[in-house]
């Protein structure tokens, strides 16, 4: 890509080529049809396939800048992942997973309101930029969520192996986890029996863990981007 930018090329001319490269030649883009395969969250697949979920295409993005010596930041928004261009001149928010789309503070807020569900507040904070180390957990995330989605319980908690060696420092809290979860039916069941659900009984010893399994596989799949 590099003989494709002038020499002094400002940063919306890089970005304006970036795009058109990655997105329009070569054809990168959001796998929306087919969000929760895990090869979306495997950066091989990804440069094969090139499709992706927003934290794998961002990370494309970030080491093609690296390699022009162009600013290009990582922004973990709830829900939803996006890189930052800023050279202090040319500033922009760009948004990989549709197609390179430029956004300003406003907009990133919007798309993590509508990616998580959630109200999100036009909190500045929401838009710093993060490290290599985050983006590492966040994607081992990812894949642990997929295998989530698809109950595939066995390979979540291989998953986790890798979490624990990201973040030694929540190592206690990972092993704690490495237990296969139940499926669906066994959680609404145990549920029911524990008071979680309408017409239950409360007095069953089980019911805050199962309270608790219950919130954290919705919190998994919430938390994919």
């Amino acid at each position: 890509m590099a003989g494709r930018l002038e020499d002094g090329a400002t940063g919306a001319e890089f970005v304006a080529v970036a795009n058109q490269y990655l997105f329009g030649e070569l054809g990168f883009n959001g796998n929306v049809k087919n969000y929760y395969d895990p090869s979306n969250s495997c950066l091989n697949q990804v440069l094969t396939e090139r499709t992706g979920i927003p934290i794998t295409l961002c990370l494309v993005y970030m080491e093609i800048a690296r390699r022009l010596a162009k600013p290009v930041y990582g922004i973990g928004l709830p829900g939803h992942f996006i890189v930052q261009y800023d050279d202090g001149e040319f500033q922009s928010f760009i948004d990989p997973f549709h197609g390179g789309t430029l956004l300003n503070a406003e907009e990133c807020y919007e798309l993590a309101r509508r990616s998580s569900g959630e109200q999100v507040a036009a909190d500045p904070s929401l838009l710093v930029r993060v490290g290599k180390q985050h983006m590492i957990r966040r994607m081992i995330n990812n894949l642990r969520a997929v295998y989530f989605f698809r109950r595939s319980y066995q390979k979540a908690l291989k998953v986790l192996d890798l979490l624990v060696a990201a973040n030694p420092e929540s190592a206690d809290e990972y092993k704690a986890a490495q237990r296969s979860p139940p499926g669906d039916e066994e959680l609404q069941g145990g549920a029911q029996r524990s008071g979680a659900l309408p017409g239950a009984r409360a007095e069953c010893p089980d019911r805050e863990p199962m309270e608790k399994q219950l919130r954290a596989l919705k919190q998994y799949i919430a938390g994919m981007n």
